[in-house]
């Protein structure tokens, strides 16, 4: 499975599958492994604190504001979907390096 098989266009934007790793010793975005993109945050699992660093970290790596990135599947599982507005799958990757 490619790199970008973690990125989908979606109308309005794209959908990214992220694996999320909480409790990480620093955040990261990257890289892709079994077709997910791996996100580690520093945040525990509790009261959606990881759900919001991960948002925080998906804006900060493609330079677009938090709005924009909006979690529409798992949010209590370490397995989620992502909705990016107002970027097509090749700006995600470029901005990415998923190449």
């Amino acid at each position: 499975m490619t790199a970008t098989a973690a990125v989908r266009p979606r109308p309005g934007g794209v959908a990214l599958a992220l694996r999320v790793t909480p409790r990480a010793s620093k955040t990261v975005v990257g890289p892709v492994r079994d077709g997910r993109l791996i996100v580690r945050v520093t945040a525990p699992p509790v009261e959606s604190a990881a759900n919001e660093a991960t948002v925080r970290a998906l804006a900060e790596a493609l330079g677009i504001s938090r709005s924009s990135v909006q979690i529409v599947a798992g949010h209590a599982s370490r397995q989620k979907v992502v909705h990016i507005a107002g970027m097509s799958a090749a700006d995600v990757a470029r901005a990415l390096g998923l190449g």
